[in-house]
């Protein structure tokens, strides 16, 4: 099948105590890892959000792992005007940067000397380098924060992380409703197409600012994405809360048939389509996964 399920993120704390899918014999990331490609044959690694992670981290994950499992990975929030803490930046680079910008609580990369983010850049293409090396990553993923408006300077700046990445596949999930909307989105999905970027469609509760609508288009032929973040309208706005209490959501049967044909109607046009659950709390994300990977294959029969 060239539809794939999976979760964002193996070593989700809520998943670990929830002692719902891992053995209780299974204690260390590497080993969840393990365990994980045996129920599932994609992964979101969300980890690269928060920090760049090391490139002997990397080597371990496609070291071992099987032959075809494949990762997607969460670009690091400074490359996409998130946030990011100082204490995000690899030791040696946060050692060299001024005092004033060092005690911040929190950078933007416009805050840093170009050099510095130059050199972010470069540690996290190389940090990624053993996984494509090894054939088992597929897309690097930017999604974009709310205030990240559809304007030409947001465009080329979509085409210069594509362009930091070069070699890579970069796939892009948009947060403000705004670059979908009756005056953009023709536009945006023409962007993408014209340079081969896979849009991130997303399950979201409906109707609130930052709600994506449930558009499908495929913009890539190489994949298409689907992202599943919960319809929990009660924690959709809250700021400042961990992901297993905002995307609290166990989604039934009928929420997920939904996405059946969608999932079948760009397997057509894309050939490989990714569907992730980013639901994360308990056992939810792995259970609707492996429910929505069923429904998939019965959809065939």
């Amino acid at each position: 099948m060239a539809v794939l399920c999976g979760i964002a993120g193996w070593a989700d704390k809520s998943l670990i105590d929830s002692k719902l899918f891992y053995p209780l014999s299974v204690k260390s990331s590497i080993d969840r890892l393990r365990f994980y490609t045996t129920q599932f044959p994609l992964v979101e690694v969300d980890s690269t959000y928060y920090g760049i992670p090391k490139p002997e981290t990397v080597e371990s994950w496609a070291a071992q792992t099987p032959a075809g499992f494949t990762f997607d990975v969460k670009s690091f929030s400074l490359f996409t005007n998130h946030p990011t803490r100082p204490l995000s930046l690899p030791p040696d680079i946060r050692g060299d940067l001024p005092a004033n910008l060092r005690d911040k609580r929190i950078l933007y990369a416009e805050h840093l000397p170009e050099d510095v983010v130059d050199e972010c850049w470069e540690r996290f293409r190389g940090a990624l380098e053993p996984l494509r090396a090894a054939g088992k990553l597929a897309a690097v993923f930017f999604q974009f924060p709310p205030w990240f408006l559809p304007s030409s300077r947001s465009l080329a700046y979509v085409e210069q992380c594509q362009e930091r990445m070069f070699g890579f596949q970069i796939a892009v999930e948009f947060r403000k409703p705004e670059w979908l909307d009756d005056r953009h989105r023709d536009g945006t999905l023409a962007f993408l197409r014209t340079r081969d970027i896979p849009y991130v469609a997303v399950d979201v509760p409906e109707g609130h600012a930052t709600s994506m609508p449930s558009v499908f288009h495929v913009t890539s032929p190489k994949l298409a994405v689907v992202r599943s973040h919960g319809r929990n309208h009660e924690t959709w706005d809250l700021r400042g809360v961990p992901p297993n209490v905002r995307f609290r959501y166990d989604y039934n049967e009928e929420e997920l048939g939904q996405w059946v044909p969608r999932i079948k109607e760009m397997e057509r046009s894309a050939g490989r389509v990714h569907a992730l659950m980013n639901n994360n709390y308990s056992n939810y994300s792995v259970k609707n996964a492996q429910q929505l990977e069923r429904m998939l294959e019965a959809w065939q029969k």
